[in-house]
């Protein structure tokens, strides 16, 4: 004679099913906005991707955009670039992986082919990687730079202007940090000294000009803490907490209180922006992000599609502000941005804002939006009961925001063999 489940029956029942949702469950950990694509990390090392693939920069075997987050790698990944049409990836160990368009060899695996599949390019010793539009750069565990692809304008620093489909030494130690914008490369090394290359039109590389540079040149001789590199813009922290920034300002995207609206359209040499408590940077193709130590969000530059998610979206020039301004009041520990942004609070649950006509918000539309809207969140309650019939109702709760629904709930008839 069959009895009805019990508690422990039920238990037992759930924490059979549990595994396979985990990798839905965890937290988010790393982000990375590409400029019509988005990837993400969450705690057990799996990748995922949304938005523009016709090229394969999702690495999931199609050409097919997805306007949902899509599981890309199981495991073992631990850093993540996103760019216009590539990303890449490492994991465990130091390898670095790279799938997408490769026209300029950017993906570094000795062709001009794209792939829609995650390619093995170095098999060890990475530790960080950059993606520009059409090159790439990543750092190896010895402190050398290492780059490939475009090199239109110096981009890759090798003192040629001859692009390369291979990973080719640059500089050789003591590099700490690295960063790509559309054309142009930044470094730093041990010293907290700043360096860059590549394409200086607009004022990008900080260094009074506006020379195109194939050779890696000082900009700061100290104190540089952290860089990011945006469309033809460049970021930088200094220890004290001070942002500083370069580069094209027609948009607003400095944030120094100006619209640059005549040649060069910016300035060529750093400028101070907020003189303490930032703690992060992200530069999106003419937007900036900040964050301070108290765990706020900022943001300036371009907003035509609602990417600094302060409600607005300016239709209009300016097309946005040329100041930071106050989108979280708090809780915000990462940020990314494209022509959208990406951010993550301390829960590990992912908010989007921005463009969305690829489904690069992963919120299940194709819809731009100029508020902040969670994307995912980690289950915060897993229950189960007994519903009658011998079944049992499993209830999965805060998977996500956006029009997800907030509570996935799965009834289940007990097998045959439960007493």
């Amino acid at each position: 004679m069959k009895t009805k489940p019990n508690r422990v029956h039920i238990c037992l029942l759930a924490a059979l099913l549990l595994p396979a949702f985990t990798s839905i469950a965890q937290p988010v950990t790393k982000i990375a906005a590409g400029y019509d694509h988005s990837l993400f990390l969450k705690a057990g090392g799996s990748l995922w991707g949304m938005g523009w693939n016709p090229l394969g920069g999702l690495g999931d075997g199609t050409a097919n955009n997805t306007n949902r987050p899509e599981q890309i790698v199981a495991s073992n990944v631990t850093a993540i670039a996103a760019a216009d049409y590539h990303s890449l990836f490492i994991k465990n160990g130091g390898s670095l992986w790279a799938m997408g368009y490769n026209d300029s060899g950017q993906l570094g695996d000795g062709t001009f082919d794209p792939t829609n599949r995650p390619e093995l390019i170095v098999s060890n010793g990475v530790t960080a990687v950059a993606a520009g539009v059409s090159h790439s750069l990543f750092l190896m565990s010895n402190g050398s730079l290492w780059a490939m692809g475009n090199n239109d304008y110096g981009q890759l620093g090798d003192n040629t202007f001859n692009p390369t489909n291979r990973p080719e030494l640059i500089v050789s130690s003591n590099v700490t940090a690295i960063a790509a914008g559309t054309q142009h490369s930044l470094f730093l090394m041990s010293d907290g000294s700043l360096w860059g290359m590549g394409y200086n039109r607009w004022g990008a590389l900080g260094d009074g000009t506006t020379n195109n540079l194939n050779h890696p040149e000082q900009i700061v001789a100290s104190k540089v803490t952290a860089i990011a590199a945006g469309f033809d813009h460049s970021l930088f922290l200094q220890r004290d907490g001070s942002l500083w920034a370069m580069g094209e300002n027609s948009a607003g995207q400095l944030g120094n209180g100006i619209f640059n609206t005549s040649y060069p359209y910016g300035t060529n040499q750093p400028q101070l922006i907020v003189a303490s408590n930032v703690t992060a940077i992200a530069a999106g193709a003419f937007h900036s992000l900040l964050l301070k130590n108290d765990g706020s969000l900022w943001a300036t530059g371009d907003n035509r599609y609602g990417q600094l998610g302060d409600g607005i979206a300016n239709t209009s020039y300016p097309y946005g502000t040329n100041q930071p301004q106050l989108i979280v009041a708090s809780n915000v520990t990462a940020i990314s941005g494209g022509h959208h942004t990406l951010f993550l609070k301390s829960d590990g649950s992912l908010w989007a804002m921005g463009d969305n006509f690829y489904g690069q918000l992963g919120d299940g539309t194709f819809n731009n939006t100029n508020r902040p809207e969670q994307i995912l969140a980690p289950y915060n309650r897993i229950s189960a009961q007994f519903v009658g019939g011998g079944k049992v109702q499993l209830s999965f709760v805060g998977i996500a925001g956006g029009n997800y629904a907030l509570d996935r709930s799965f009834t289940l008839a007990p097998p045959n063999w439960l007493p």
